[in-house]
């Protein structure tokens, strides 16, 4: 299915760092009637730079072009999120002096886990995302504002066959790590300073077989009590920043942000 030419974010968030990030072109802003203060400061201070017009209209007009009420009063039109190439990505992190680091997705459908995966991969330092074509959540307007924003920086690579995708990582000299529940190893047990792709499996059935069997290792997240599995954003966000908490040397591993 082709994509569409343009599409509506929303969110002061997702329009901020959209305006920020300056990957996609942003054709307008609406903004609701009455809206004053910091926050449209900030938007008037990003926007004006750019030369993009920022036009007040009332709220049912935003709840018409959104298609719904969680707009926060404020949407934007934008050109689709342009997606990286995996080749280019793994060479700007070496290019950096980083040992590469990709978090890939296997049927993650739910766009309020990819957004959430994206915001905690974002702040981790992850150079990209690797997503299916196909059976896999993509990057919406939903997923932006599930991110808050954080879509609009982070590199995303999507692939029409996911272990083809994982066979080249491994030819570029990463090493593949799979989140699966039955793993006999600990995540924490695991050496995750290498050249990483961690791979997290979907809301359902976790890693397919064909993807499991392309891993390098298996890891599981150890539970104090046996119940059902992480939901996929949590143990995505745990086994990234357990990857993030070993590359990085001792003196930098505290402090940091707030939720």
């Amino acid at each position: 299915m082709a994509r569409p030419k343009t599409e509506i974010l929303y969110g002061f968030h997702p329009v901020c760092e959209a305006l920020r990030a300056n990957r996609r072109a942003l054709h307008a802003v609406l903004v609701r009637r009455g809206r004053q203060g910091g926050r449209m400061a900030t938007l008037r201070q990003l926007a004006g730079p750019q030369n993009i017009r920022i036009e007040t209209v009332d709220e049912s007009r935003l709840t018409e072009v959104t298609g719904h009420d969680e707009h926060q009063g404020i949407c934007a039109r934008v050109a689709p999120l342009p997606f990286s190439d995996l080749p280019d990505v793994v060479g700007a992190a070496e290019g950096a002096g980083r040992k590469a680091f990709f978090v890939l997705l296997d049927n993650v459908q739910d766009p309020r886990n990819l957004g959430a995966i994206i915001r905690t991969a974002y702040c981790a330092g992850v150079d990209g995302l690797v997503i299916p074509r196909d059976r896999s959540a993509g990057p919406t307007p939903l997923v932006s504002k599930a991110s808050a924003g954080a879509l609009e920086h982070l590199p995303i690579i999507r692939v029409a066959n996911l272990v083809q995708a994982v066979q080249q990582l491994q030819k570029m000299g990463l090493w593949i790590v799979g989140l699966e529940g039955g793993a006999d190893q600990s995540l924490y047990a695991c050496d995750l300073k290498m050249p990483l792709g961690l791979i997290v499996g979907g809301e359902e059935k976790g890693l397919r077989p064909l993807v499991k069997r392309q891993c390098d290792f298996l890891v599981s997240i150890p539970h104090a009590r046996v119940f059902n599995s992480l939901n996929a954003s949590v143990a995505a966000a745990l086994a990234i920043f357990e990857a993030r908490r070993q590359r990085l040397p001792a003196e930098q591993t505290t402090g940091g942000g707030g939720a």
